[in-house]
């Protein structure tokens, strides 16, 4: 466990750096052009090929990483180099037959994904959209270069993966605040070749050869063809979701995607730094429990995780509720982006953050179920949320005044009716993997997190009093009463005695020896 817990570490320090560059690519875009027509059109046309190959993506490199061992074990690592390449061929073929298509019916798509889009804004939306599509073979090859240096158990690079691609965004926007919008999709399409071109050199090391090399009638890739289905629908579920809530935000008041969007990044700031990390390492090291039987130990780990998750989630969910309107100010009101889409972007923030415990759990409950070989359940599971994600954005917008906040609120309660519905199928499928121990820490957890909003929005509003506004006070103030909320959480769980913050105490103990 203390090999993976040090793989965890490692992928969250380098997801940092990732995350923290990927901030500086909102708060970019956010300072050029605020929440207008151009950053709407620029946000549905980066989304449009994430939204084709995301989903393909995360299904290859889900059904890729048992396969290649499969193929190493047995036949030996030429053959496994072989199976790579056959991947990677067969990937790039099917990305360019896509990128053709989309270039073709461009108009039509953009249209798809946001029906409110007209006049400028539409035009550029068409524009954006051609030339990004024009990146989906580097998209491709970058997946499956990712996928197999996480087999050869090296995480880092993969978790470094969007640093040029976010550096190149970024380069692209302040040059087009001096030239012309319209150079932002070529940033990045550069930025999607140097994905790419990044990860090679580190796959190169790990024994990546490439050949051109094509055979359809493989055994092994005919088996993750099959895997790939079932892995595929659920998680095109979620960028379903996705564009669903676009569309809508499209035919609100202009901003709306953006405001979304910037309201979603910081949700994913939390899930890319920690739950990703977590999922990441613990996969391998479930499928491998899994495959020895070992049901005590693998049972063990799903409630220590799930447990881990719980208790990082929740203080930062809670504290995004209470103090949006601050963490939106201080992170994108600057230039161009003015009082109003920190309003808009901070009800958005709220009513993510209420679900930002089910979009955690779900990936890590996701991962439980790969690891036994049972694709089919989560992506049941995910039908059913998304069929409750649009019924309810149609409902919130349509007969309530939510509107904006209406969007998240939906996407919200569909993760958390994801997570019930996989606790649910989890039970049934091993029997009893800790839920007592999961419902204690989750209570815990929670009473912990009521204290500490009590104890941060207190010295938030008695801070700023003192010190009032400016850019320095408000930082100060924020710094603060978060610090002394996250002081009260961490006192409050250790009184409680959580079990898992001993290991995590434990873990800070060894590195300060070391």
């Amino acid at each position: 466990m203390s090999r993976v817990a040090k793989a965890a570490v490692g992928l969250m320090a380098v997801t940092l750096i990732a995350k923290f560059l990927g901030f500086g690519r909102e708060l970019a875009l956010a300072t050029a052009y605020g929440a207008s027509g151009t950053s709407d059109a620029f946000l549905v046309a980066m989304n449009i090929p994430a939204v084709i190959f995301t989903a393909i993506g995360t299904s290859l490199g889900t059904a890729f990483i048992p396969l290649y061992c499969d193929v190493d074990s047995k036949l030996g690592e030429r053959e496994a180099n072989k199976f790579t390449n056959n991947v990677f061929n067969i990937v790039v073929l099917i990305c360019l037959a896509f990128s053709v298509i989309g270039v073709l019916f461009t108009p039509q798509i953009v249209k798809l994904f946001a029906i409110g889009f007209k006049g400028e804004t539409l035009a550029q939306a068409i524009y954006f959209t051609r030339i990004m599509l024009l990146g989906m073979a580097f998209l491709g090859m970058s997946y499956i270069m990712m996928a197999y240096l996480q087999v050869k158990e090296n995480f880092m690079i993969p978790g470094l993966m969007p640093v040029p691609y976010n550096m190149f965004i970024i380069i692209a926007i302040l040059v087009s605040v001096k030239v012309s919008p319209y150079l932002l999709p070529w940033g990045a399409l550069i930025g999607l070749l140097f994905q790419f071109l990044f990860q090679l050199p580190f796959a190169m090391k790990k024994g990546f050869r490439y050949r051109p090399y094509i055979n359809l009638k493989d055994e092994y890739l005919k088996k993750m063809l099959w895997l790939i289905g079932p892995v595929l629908i659920g998680v095109a579920v979620n960028q379903i979701n996705t564009i669903v809530d676009r569309t809508i935000a499209s035919t609100l008041v202009e901003g709306s995607i953006s405001a979304l969007n910037y309201a979603n990044k910081l949700n994913q700031f939390v899930m890319g730094m920690f739950i990703v990390s977590i999922s990441s390492v613990i996969y391998p090291m479930l499928s491998k429990l899994s495959s020895e039987n070992n049901k005590d130990k693998f049972n063990r780990s799903i409630s220590t995780s799930i447990n881990a998750v719980t208790l990082i989630v929740i203080p930062i969910s809670v504290g995004a509720i209470i103090l949006a309107n601050p963490i939106v100010k201080l992170l994108f009101q600057r230039g161009e982006f003015d009082a109003r889409a920190t309003q808009m972007t901070a009800i958005a923030l709220m009513f993510y953050s209420v679900g930002m415990i089910g979009f955690g759990l779900r990936d890590i409950l996701g991962k439980v179920f790969y690891s036994l070989k049972d694709t089919k359940t989560p992506m049941i599971n995910g039908v059913i949320a998304m069929g409750l994600n649009i019924t309810l954005n149609i409902t919130f917008v349509k007969f309530t005044n939510m509107q904006l906040a209406g969007l998240a609120f939906a996407t919200s309660i569909s993760a958390l009716v994801t997570i019930a519905l996989l606790f649910i199928s989890l039970r049934r499928k091993i029997g009893p993997f800790g839920g007592k121990s999961i419902a204690l820490v989750m209570i815990k957890s929670m009473i912990s997190a009521a204290l500490m909003a009590v104890v941060a929005l207190f010295a938030y509003n008695t801070i700023a009093s003192i010190l009032g506004s400016g850019a320095i006070q408000e930082i100060i103030t924020l710094a603060a009463s978060v610090g002394m909320g996250a002081l009260v959480y961490g006192i409050s769980i250790i009184l409680l005695k959580v079990s898992e913050v001993n290991l995590i105490l434990d873990t800070i103990k060894s590195k300060i020896k070391k």
